[in-house]
């Protein structure tokens, strides 16, 4: 069992940068991939960003290449997204997603264990 929770969201201007954490508890969560997905008001959930456990495959969605940067800690059990140059467009909630195969992969279904989301609002 893998509990996942998401922080770090927040209100910011057009360019800023935030950084937003998923902390798990479980040890077995070093081995799972993580990814990252956002929600707009009235939008699907969209698929961001996703890491291997190894931390050797990464992939982002191509709206945040460039911009967004994930990373993990798994020494704290900690994944990261670092957002910079933020765009209104990035407004959402934000969830952070546990893969237990370990691959990184841009399917909701794939993942099994889900955070509660931190919201992001971006204003220009």
């Amino acid at each position: 069992q893998v509990q996942v929770v998401e922080s770090g969201g927040g209100s910011v201007q057009t360019g800023d940068s935030l950084r937003l954490s998923c902390a798990a508890s479980g040890r077995s969560f070093s081995r799972y991939a993580t990814g990252w997905f956002r929600q707009a008001p009235g939008k699907e959930r969209e698929f961001v960003a996703a890491i291997s456990w190894t931390g050797r495959n990464i992939d982002y969605a191509d709206s945040v290449k460039g911009r967004f940067t994930i990373s993990r800690d798994n020494a704290k059990n900690t994944v990261y997204l670092q957002m910079n140059s933020l765009k209104p467009e990035d407004t959402a909630v934000y969830y952070c997603a546990a893969d237990s195969s370990g691959l990184g992969r841009r399917a909701r279904g794939v993942y099994d264990y889900w955070g509660q989301g931190t919201q992001v609002t971006v204003s220009s």
